[in-house]
């Protein structure tokens, strides 16, 4: 499908007002950036790029397109033409998926004709906001489960189809071993898990009839789901019956139950013993039914006996905070070659943007090899890694701190130029553990589900007094 059009109606208004006056030609930056980590967490995750990547490529205008925006009056001839022959002309760069970021910091930069890099506001946040959004979730989920796998299981309680579809590569991004949407493995290689629903068990005369017809069929992924009537007087020691006469004579003893219901910590301790006590050691137990991170932290804290866990609505639609609050702001114009910088002002100091044309770098302790803050700087800077670097509190200019024995590493990697894809994206794979890596180089007191430590996220002194300068400016 064509996703053109999905754009707020004011791009396309902007869009026919820069050309009628005379400004569709003109160079602006724009930045996507994000003020706070969703539930109060200490960063966020990148994703969806590569869905990005894919609207930028296919940029175009159809002729039934123009004919709707003909219709409504409201659009000179000159800008319909345009769109006719439209060609994406922008260039783009982006944090590589899977990167830990941080508030205020330029996710994705857009620089070109500003016709352009204003109608493609819409779908930049769109995409970025929401896949960045369930991925921050799913990592949250994965990391109080402590190493025990989690599955996707939201699918049916997703907002529409894209947000099953990319919901579900999104939280892969964020650390889940697999997920029940199986067009999403098709697609993009998710792995797809499940094995059966409560209607199963009831379509059988009784539940050992459906147990074993199920076991019988799948012998070597056999997960029995046994609260659809009694967990520990009946579905239990069914499936024990069943695992003894069906699976035993095969030698097969990896098998599972899942319990989707009820008390999870109680349940799991007592199935974990009945199934122990017939020689099922091998057994694993799931978990399901309206998890979250604070669920699973809370439940192994009680000594819960799970070995995977299914998560479906409050992951893959982050019921606790829904959105990505990710903004698109104009921080720079080019007029004769030479690059002026822009700035919001509010009386919300959140709101205040950072201008110019930057860049993103992130300092590595070269000790450690862990993260110590990210650095705003203009496009042209150089943090020079063999010197000392001070870095301060762009708000409290007094907190200060010289940084020695670092690396400096840009974050932000070209991803169109002219117009023209110069980027090839990871696989799914590879975005997967590169995530996992650069978790791994951040401090845990940055990623506390409650409380977290503040990163720091700085601007240079040359960025800062482009901004101080501008303020003045302005409020003089």
């Amino acid at each position: 499908m064509n996703y053109t059009m999905l754009t707020d109606f004011y791009e396309i208004t902007m869009a026919n007002g820069y050309l009628e006056c005379g400004m569709g030609d003109r160079i602006a930056y724009f930045d996507m950036y994000f003020r706070q980590a969703p539930d109060g967490a200490g960063f966020a995750i990148m994703a969806g790029v590569k869905q990005l990547i894919d609207y930028l490529s296919s940029l175009e205008f159809s002729k039934e397109d123009i004919e709707f925006l003909r219709s409504k009056n409201m659009f000179c001839e000159k800008f319909l033409d345009y769109l006719s022959d439209f060609k994406f002309e922008c260039d783009v760069w982006a944090i590589p998926e899977g990167t830990p970021i941080f508030p205020n910091e330029p996710i994705v930069t857009v620089r070109g004709p500003i016709i352009q890099a204003q109608f493609v506001e819409t779908m930049v946040l769109l995409t970025i906001n929401h896949q960045s959004l369930i991925a921050t979730k799913s990592n949250r989920i994965v990391r109080a489960a402590n190493g025990i796998p989690v599955m996707e299981f939201g699918s049916r309680r997703a907002q529409g189809y894209d947000g099953a579809i990319y919901g579900a590569r999104a939280a892969y991004i964020g650390g889940v071993a697999g997920t029940a949407c199986t067009i999403s493995d098709q697609m993009f290689g998710v792995p797809a898990l499940g094995t059966m629903a409560h209607s199963w068990v009831q379509s059988f005369d009784t539940e050992y009839d459906a147990f074993k017809a199920y076991a019988k069929c799948y012998p070597d992924n056999c997960t029995l789901l046994v609260d659809t009537y009694n967990v520990l007087k009946s579905g239990i020691p069914n499936a024990i019956r069943v695992f003894d006469e069906v699976l035993k004579p095969m030698g097969i003893k990896k098998c599972g139950i899942r319990i989707d219901s009820g008390d999870i910590t109680y349940l799991s301790k007592k199935a974990r013993k009945m199934l122990d006590d017939a020689g099922w050691t091998e057994a694993s137990v799931c978990a399901s039914n309206s998890l979250d991170e604070y669920i699973i932290r809370d439940i192994l804290l009680q000594g819960a006996k799970i070995d995977s866990f299914g998560v479906g609505e409050r992951l893959i639609t982050s019921k606790s905070e829904p959105v990505f609050g990710g903004v698109y702001k104009l921080v720079a114009v080019e007029h004769q070659g030479e690059i002026i910088p822009r700035i919001k002002i509010s009386e919300n100091v959140q709101k205040i943007t950072n201008p110019y044309f930057k860049k993103v770098v992130r300092l590595y302790s070269n000790e450690t090899g862990m993260a110590i803050a990210d650095v705003l700087t203009t496009y042209d800077e150089v943090i020079d890694d063999a010197l000392p670097y001070e870095i301060f509190d762009p708000q409290n200019t007094w907190k200060r701190k010289v940084i020695t024995d670092f690396k400096a590493v840009e974050l932000q990697v070209p991803i169109f130029k002219s117009g023209k894809l110069v980027y090839e994206s990871p696989s799914l794979e590879e975005i997967k553990a590169y995530a996992e890596e650069e978790l791994s180089l951040i401090w845990d007191e940055v990623k506390r589900f409650e409380n977290p430590h503040t990163y720091y996220v700085d601007l240079s002194q040359k960025l800062w007094d482009i901004r101080y300068d501008l303020l003045k400016a302005y409020n003089a």
